[in-house]
């Protein structure tokens, strides 16, 4: 088994909680399922989000998704001009046996433009 990566990112329509928390859990839901994950198979989780997201860190929706075990860090993406905004991304450290061509990245809602 080898560690991957799996990324992925979304977006959401303003600065709240509910909407980073609802965002973030249906990112990771996609993935997983995307990737037949267990939640055993992740090693850790590296979130980032724009400027403009604060009301939330987006590692409480996967508390809320029960995931109290694995090692979560929560940081601020580059700022870039033009960048998207309002932008949640995740890498996830996963062991797996599939080939890097295997995996399955997710970009949902407007992150959908990150990945042409």
């Amino acid at each position: 088994m080898q560690t991957r990566g799996v990324r992925g990112a979304t977006t959401v329509n303003k600065n709240s909680k509910a909407e980073i928390i609802s965002a973030t859990k249906e990112l990771l839901s996609e993935i997983i399922k995307a990737n037949a994950l267990n939640i055993d198979d992740i090693a850790s989780i590296i979130f980032t989000t724009t400027k403009d997201l604060n009301a939330e860190f987006p590692a409480v929706a996967a508390r809320e998704l029960g995931w109290n075990d694995t090692p979560l860090l929560c940081a601020k993406e580059i700022e870039v001009p033009g960048s998207l905004a309002k932008c949640i991304r995740v890498l996830l450290q996963v062991n797996s046996t599939k080939k890097p061509s295997e995996i399955k990245h997710i970009y949902l809602n407007q992150a959908v433009n990150l990945r042409r």
